[in-house]
């Protein structure tokens, strides 16, 4: 098998079973000496105590001391670029930075950005080094730290695609675009402050919006192809590299999922959603931030279209006659429903902002997620979650209990989701990519800076929303 980024710790056979690692009795910190930490501030050490004295739960907490600052901790390097900040944010294990995952590690923290002007230099470096990485490959999901190097990932480096210097890897994501959007439009909302909105943002922006209207595919099967040598399946486009059949219909077509397993059906919904999310996110940003109206109308209309699409298109039936929306399509009438852990995902929709929390359609697809309609869900004697084909059966991802824990007031499934989630971490203190539904004992990834830092997000909303849940014992 090649490796893909999350295989990287389970190495090239099936999960790796690592040995349970038992925590010290009195639950010491696992981050790092202070003088080795890459990025530090003072608005989020605050954050982490004021929270931190809230949890009753000693090993609830601890964890969360842990995994809220590990993207700080660990994953930043800060430079400049033209006397500007630029941040390159690693993944964790994988020294590449990913559009999705460098937007989300870093989302746990603007609400402080504020106060802290370092933390603000860290976002508007990272604004302004996604910009640059969309104008070399808006294609490409994952860059180098230097924009002049060739891949080193060992699993990139046979590619049949176009790579290009600077790019990592060159899986085509609707969410690989979305996100960016999603971290500028979270900034300007925090700060009101127009910096990092400048041109080479507003190009970047405007090569966002040009790669969604060329996926629509109306004209034909657009520039980018992708072929891997892989004995998986989900590794490597079908037909050539182009993807399986679809009918133009206004959706986005996508090559692969935000796991970066490759899509069955080419529209895949739940990014679908999100772009049009994004899409007037972006529109926001670029009437208030960068005065661009031509910008901000484009992004607009191109969301108003991909929405009626999803309108006709995007739901199914299931057997038992539920409405819900689709996982998958291909615009001749087919549909596939199933859910992924990784968001976007059908049940991190809310979470998305995509719907509202008591949207119909969505409760009734959640629900379908979370039971055997889907055949990514398991329950096993360590838990229930949602998986997805990235690492096979039976394997859970900690990142559905937390998205499912972040789209709920029911007091009791977020008690369910933390104590699932403080019991399945082998004693490491740190949230795994999954865990065997039986045997909490095996997992895959030891340091994945995303699933850290949505845990710590959870944390930290449910100290301003539901903090007597915190003060409960698990």
């Amino acid at each position: 098998m090649i490796p893909t980024r999350r295989h990287f710790l389970a190495g090239s056979a099936a999960l790796a079973a690592t040995p349970a690692l038992a925590a010290a009795p009195d639950f010491a910190s696992k981050r790092p000496a202070l003088a080795d930490r890459r990025f530090t501030s003072p608005a989020i050490e605050r954050e982490l105590a004021r929270v931190s004295k809230q949890i009753a739960d000693p090993k609830l907490r601890w964890m969360f001391g842990n995994c809220y600052p590990n993207t700080l901790d660990t994953t930043v390097k800060m430079g400049t670029v033209d006397g500007q900040p630029d941040a390159f944010v690693i993944t964790g294990d994988i020294n590449a930075l990913w559009l999705r995952d460098s937007s989300a590690q870093v989302t746990p923290y603007l609400h402080l950005v504020k106060d802290d002007p370092k933390l603000c230099e860290l976002f508007r470096g990272l604004i302004a080094r996604q910009a640059r990485s969309i104008l070399i490959d808006p294609y490409a999901n994952a860059f180098m730290q230097d924009p002049a190097a060739k891949t080193d990932l060992s699993w990139s480096l046979q590619d049949q695609t176009e790579m290009k210097p600077g790019v990592a890897e060159r899986k085509w994501e609707i969410d690989s675009l979305c996100y960016p959007m999603r971290l500028a439009h979270g900034y300007w909302q925090a700060t009101r402050d127009p910096r990092p909105f400048d041109r080479t943002w507003a190009a970047a922006a405007r090569a966002s919006v040009r790669t969604f209207r060329e996926q629509q595919r109306k004209d034909g099967r657009g520039p980018y192809s992708f072929l891997r040598s892989s004995n998986r399946n989900t590794e490597t486009m079908p037909l050539e590299g182009w993807g399986n059949p679809m009918r133009p219909v206004g959706l986005i077509a996508s090559g692969f999922r935000p796991s970066d397993d490759a899509c069955q059906y080419p529209f895949l919904i739940p990014s679908n959603l999100f772009a049009v999310t994004a899409l007037r996110e972006l529109a926001r940003v670029a009437g208030e931030a960068a005065r661009d109206d031509a910008l901000a109308t484009d992004a607009t209309a191109l969301a108003a279209e991909v929405e009626a699409a999803l309108r006709q298109w995007g739901t199914m039936r299931l057997r038992d006659g539920r409405e819900v929306w689709a996982f998958e399509v291909d615009g001749f009438g087919n549909a596939l429903f199933m859910d992924d852990a990784n968001v976007p995902s059908l049940s991190g929709l809310n979470y998305l902002g995509c719907v509202a929390p008591d949207d119909a359609l969505w409760r009734r697809t959640e629900a379908a997620a979370w039971s055997e309609a889907n055949p990514y869900f398991f329950r096993g004697t360590a838990g229930e979650g949602i998986g997805g084909p990235h690492v096979g059966l039976g394997q859970i991802w900690p990142m559905s209990l937390i998205v499912r824990a972040l789209s709920t007031t029911n007091a009791a499934t977020i008690r369910t989701c933390l104590k699932t989630l403080r019991d399945t971490d082998a004693g490491t203190g740190f949230m795994h990519e999954t865990f065997d539904m039986n045997d909490p004992a095996k997992w895959t990834r030891h340091w994945f800076a995303w699933a850290n830092g949505l845990f710590g997000e959870l944390i930290v909303r449910l100290a301003r929303t539901s903090p007597a849940i915190l003060k409960e014992a698990l």
